[in-house]
């Protein structure tokens, strides 16, 4: 994703940038976004695909979303005022939390409200509420799969 991300900004520079213009910044969001799609991604599948570690795996990730949610501290988004590169990065699974919650026992809203709070921000915004599947169509997904790999 980080790829396609840094494709449009330098193709339609003169648009609204998904990265910070300066350097530093923009490290700083490349490296956020990078945590996310190693920690986050990785450490969430195995609440819901790997039997036996479901709750390892849930109190891990609650810790990677504190994390996170201290990155954002009081922010509106991680890019302060303005919506970008790692919120696309991390907005995506919001979708799945129900599925974290039922196969880690675990609730992120009471563990990380922030974070929380900052989704439903996103959710303000259109184009992120069209993007994102419906929580029961990935719930039905995830149940598919799970049926698939024998853990149902």
């Amino acid at each position: 994703m980080a790829e396609e991300i840094e494709y449009i900004d330098e193709t339609w520079p003169d648009k609204n940038s998904l990265l910070p213009s300066d350097p530093y910044k923009r490290a700083h969001a490349k490296f956020w976004a990078d945590f996310i799609d190693k920690k986050v991604n990785v450490t969430a599948r195995r609440i819901w695909a790997a039997k036996g570690e479901e709750q390892e795996a849930a109190k891990e990730f609650i810790e990677i979303l504190k994390t996170l949610e201290s990155e954002l501290g009081d922010k509106k988004y991680f890019g302060d005022e303005t919506f970008g590169y790692v919120d696309i990065a991390l907005i995506g699974f919001y979708s799945w939390f129900g599925v974290y919650e039922k196969f880690g026992n675990i609730s992120i809203e009471s563990e990380c409200s922030k974070l929380i709070a900052w989704a439903k921000r996103c959710l303000e915004r259109e184009s992120v509420a069209n993007a994102l599947p419906e929580s029961e169509k990935v719930a039905t997904f995830v149940s598919d799969c799970r049926k698939k790999l024998g853990l149902e």
